[in-house]
């Protein structure tokens, strides 16, 4: 059955993304980069903290002002299961480089990116 393996990133808006990253580097010593702040798993990607500009419509249709993403071992598998619930996804994208994305809104609002990432070339 299809499973959550772990957070794969939390993304917050900001007035000044670039200002939120000197925060999270300067006061808790996070190497921060044009991403935000990634933290690698060796055998399930990595998870990241990322600050989006105020404005962005990335986590549209919801209303609040963070979006998370999990990391799955099956993204079929869990688009069915959230059908299944009478959940039905917004969206999916199989072309990304960084792996296979779907999204959700949940009861209260908030956007949850599902995330499989590419099969290791290990």
């Amino acid at each position: 059955m299809a499973a959550v393996l772990g957070l794969g990133g939390l993304f917050i808006k900001s007035e000044d993304p670039v200002a939120m990253g000197a925060w999270y580097t300067r006061v808790l010593g996070i190497d921060w980069g044009d991403f935000g702040a990634m933290f690698p798993h060796p055998d399930r990607g990595f998870t990241l903290i990322s600050g989006f500009r105020q404005t962005s419509t990335y986590f549209d249709p919801s209303p609040l002002p963070v979006m998370l993403n999990l990391i799955v071992d099956d993204l079929d598998g869990m688009l069915n299961r959230a059908r299944a619930e009478g959940v039905e996804p917004l969206g999916r994208d199989d072309s990304d480089p960084n792996g296979r994305f779907g999204w959700l809104i949940d009861p209260w609002g908030l956007k949850i990116e599902l995330w499989e990432p590419p099969a290791s070339t290990d």
